[in-house]
């Protein structure tokens, strides 16, 4: 699933000589607000830094919990199908001792097939295998290397026990499956990527347009089960076109409006670019890669590798793996338990629309989600049917500033989408943009696609998360005209979240759709 990168606004500089205005203490106390919230969030990654597993941390921390439980998974279903064929031939062999192991008693095949999983994951991890998604050979490599060894332990601490040693057969035998399964199931994944949808893959910026860097790029346009796709070259040195979009100069804008998950040093010699490279993707909250020239040299196996080319990480945004895989279950179970309470509710205002105004019961309307992918969003209608073809003649009544259109009293409005919008009951049916992934719970609201048009590039940081159906500017600034502030508070909103934080704009939205204080 990348998290929010901000680029953070420059403070004002103040003339020599001027004097410092005076604030009053309650301008003092609401400017140290953030920064007691800024000390308290470093408090919980730091905490959360201390307790997590590394491999949770990182990006790919999903990623790699998904993989190890399906490891475990198929370690314990092969554990479970040995079981059941010994069942028959201890029956047909009564005398041969191996063949009575465990029969029957699955629970003790489970306590061995956790060891035998866990002894795999962990031989598997030091060996570089969860980094390796990439590199089927390798995969395979370090899987049967793990295997092996973890088969080899697992006799010798059975043996300590006093069991007879030709229980290692059975254990060599459950090994063979082991790898059978695991590796074809690992053959299928990469297949799966490879002919997956290429808007889920992450888009990266390269730095450098020599050999090098050619030989990066061609290598991630004909892979696409890497999980990257280029979005152009930057180069200092070399003329715009064939692939070279821009100058180093033009990261940010390029990474803004290209959506750019991660930058990617080619095989740099120029110690000041790569300098300056690092700071500003660190800035915009990029992650940072390098392809080093390493003259002949060969790597570990703890560097990632991109096809031959090895990439070592320079600076990888810590993102909640954990916390946004339990954001996006909350998101599935509550929206569906509210589909299915809440559908006698949908059929009675589904009825007064129909009986209020000719029309569909349903608006449905682009929106512009995460990483400006458009879907369309779901709401009860509210106006006459050709409420799109007024808006035009009603810009000049708009009554918010910057691209971002909304009108107090709206004329377009019908008697039964005034009572809907009141108590906000206009936006159920977005519980089902919910299930489908494309909205969440809590989140920045999604623009319609005219809005979005007139963004900014400061805007587009909004665009890094998924959109929610309520969202913090609900709750605080609902009324506030300034666009410039609703955009204020959607950073806010990522730069700090926290699963506390959606469960408390949950509550208030509750309390502010009781109260009937929507418009």
């Amino acid at each position: 699933m990348e998290w929010a990168r901000l680029i953070p606004g420059e403070e004002p500089a103040i003339r020599s000589g001027a004097r410092k205005p005076v604030q009053s203490v309650s301008a003092v106390a609401s400017e140290a607000v953030p920064e007691m919230r800024d000390a308290a969030a470093s408090a919980s990654a730091k905490a959360f830094a201390l307790l997590m597993p590394g491999p949770l941390q990182g990006r790919t921390g999903w990623a790699w919990v998904c993989s190890v439980a399906a490891d475990f998974a198929l370690v314990g279903l092969d554990w479970l199908l040995l079981g059941a064929l010994l069942i028959p031939l201890h029956s047909v062999f009564p005398r041969v001792w191996v063949f009575g192991y465990a029969a029957g008693t699955p629970v003790s095949l489970l306590g061995i097939s956790l060891l035998h999983a866990a002894l795999i994951t962990l031989m598997g991890y030091s060996e570089g295998l969860y980094t390796a998604t990439n590199d089927q050979q390798r995969q395979v490599r370090i899987l049967g290397k793990s295997i092996f060894w973890a088969t080899i332990l697992l006799c010798f601490a059975h043996g300590l026990q006093g069991a007879s040693w030709t229980m290692s057969a059975l254990f060599c035998v459950a090994g063979s499956m082991h790898f059978s399964a695991l590796s074809t199931w690992r053959w299928q994944n990469v297949k799966q990527k490879s002919t997956s949808n290429r808007g889920d893959l992450r888009k990266v910026l390269v730095v450098g347009a020599g050999g090098l860097g050619r030989r990066l790029v061609s290598y991630v346009e004909a892979h696409p089960e890497a999980g990257r796709t280029v979005y152009g070259i930057l180069d200092n040195e070399r003329p715009l076109g064939n692939g070279v979009i821009g100058r180093v100069s033009d990261l940010a804008r390029l990474a803004r409006t290209g959506f750019v998950d991660a930058v990617i040093l080619a095989g740099p010699h120029d110690r000041n670019l790569t300098l300056q490279v690092l700071q500003e993707a660190r800035r915009l909250r990029l992650d940072v890669e390098i392809v080093p020239d390493l003259f002949g040299c060969r790597p570990g196996a703890e560097v990632e590798r991109v096809g031959d080319l090895p990439v070592i990480s320079l600076h990888a945004e810590r993102l909640p793996a954990a916390g946004l895989a339990l954001k996006r279950a909350v998101d599935v179970v509550a929206a569906g338990f509210a589909l299915a309470a809440l559908s006698p509710l949908l059929i009675a205002i589904s009825a007064l629309i129909k009986l209020d105004s000719s029309g569909p019961v349903l608006y449905r309307a682009q929106r512009v989600g995460r990483k400006g992918r458009l879907f369309r969003c779901f709401k009860f209608r509210t106006m006459v049917s050709n409420a799109e073809d007024l808006k035009a003649g009603l810009r000049q009544s708009n009554q918010r500033s910057g691209p971002f259109f909304k009108i107090v009293g709206d004329p377009r409005v019908t008697h039964t989408g005034r009572f809907l919008r009141r108590y906000s009951l206009d936006e159920l049916p977005q519980l089902w943009n919910v299930l489908r992934g494309e909205m969440s719970l809590v989140g920045p609201r999604p623009h319609p696609v005219d809005d979005f048009a007139a963004y900014e590039i400061g805007h587009l940081a909004r665009l890094d998360v998924t959109p929610g159906i309520t969202g913090l500017w609900q709750v605080t600034a609902r009324r506030d005209p300034s666009f410039e502030r609703g955009m204020e508070l959607d950073r806010e909103y990522i730069r700090t979240w926290s699963l506390s934080t959606d469960l408390r704009i949950l509550l208030k939205t509750v309390l502010a759709v009781l109260r009937g204080s929507g418009d």
